[in-house]
């Protein structure tokens, strides 16, 4: 059973050239470098920047059967600021292809049979890819929201209807304290996330805090793991593999701190890398967590 992998792919422009991004096509590509079968459902433009995205994709091994190709809008392109390479900020061109993802018949029970579907609030800024993704969560068994919030590409009222929807979220510690302010609710960690786990029934909340790791409620319990010191060459991409690996760590049922572990290695290594995708491995992996305890 693959896991669906669903939303934006686009080109991240840098000081040093573009490269491919964007989460979902990220995350698929983590999953598929730790041995998980993955599918994306995504849509670039009719042009030389969508063409070099579908070979990028097949370069790392990803199925493009799902990607389809729009005559009306361009590939999507985001310019990057790295100044602080801790904190990266994005300006993202709208609208474009990926904002006009269509529902097509296969969708459905390819999303029906997987083992789960990943999806974040970007891609729903648009009325024709969000309604396709309403339409998908209706048939997903284990849904994946990794909160992801761009302003201004996003509305309290779309990230609320996601959150009912999720089984598993993964957030950010400046997205926690943003949306337990919409309900004026606590933003300490223990409480917001067993709010936020109550308030919404899901099985799992997660939240990255960067150089200080991360957060797990799941089973009733809050897990912790601390950061893993590493020499950084930029955070993009890391946030989209630290899911990746925590997925890949929760569908083989590891437990959580165990999963927990491993995602904080996976996103700390990849900060070692320029751009969102090096070819790190579940052997990599394991190990930089393992000398981390």
């Amino acid at each position: 059973m693959p896991v669906v992998c669903f939303g934006e792919m686009l080109w991240d422009v840098l000081p040093s050239g573009k490269q491919p991004g964007g989460a979902p096509l990220n995350v698929a590509v983590h999953l598929h470098n730790f041995g998980q079968p993955v599918e994306l459902i995504s849509r670039v433009g009719h042009d030389e920047l969508g063409a070099e995205l579908l070979g990028f994709a097949e370069a790392k091994g990803l199925s493009t059967g799902y990607i389809h190709r729009g005559e009306t809008h361009s590939t999507g392109v985001v310019q990057a600021n790295v100044r602080d390479s801790h904190e990266v900020t994005y300006q993202i061109v709208q609208p474009v292809a990926w904002d006009y993802i269509q529902y097509e018949a296969a969708l459905g029970p390819l999303v029906e049979a997987a083992e789960a579907f990943v999806f974040g609030s970007l891609a729903a800024r648009s009325g024709a890819t969000r309604e396709t993704l309403y339409r998908l969560l209706q048939r997903a068994p284990f849904k994946v929201f990794d909160v992801n919030l761009r302003a201004p590409h996003y509305s309290r009222g779309v990230v609320t209807y996601l959150l009912r929807q999720a089984n598993l979220v993964k957030l950010n510690h400046h997205e926690l304290a943003e949306i337990m302010g919409w309900f004026g609710a606590s933003p300490d960690e223990e409480t917001a996330l067993h709010w936020l786990a109550d308030r919404f029934g899901l099985q799992a909340v997660c939240v990255t805090k960067g150089a200080d790791g991360a957060v797990l409620w799941a089973g009733g319990q809050l897990h912790r793991s601390p950061g893993i010191v590493v020499q950084v060459q930029d955070t993009i991409g890391s946030g989209d593999a630290f899911l990746a690996a925590l997925l890949n760590g929760w569908l083989a049922r590891q437990p959580p701190p165990e999963a927990l572990a491993f995602a904080c290695a996976a996103g700390s290594l990849v900060a070692t890398h320029q751009g969102a995708t090096p070819a790190i491995s579940f052997v990599e992996v394991r190990a930089l967590s393992a000398s981390a305890v």
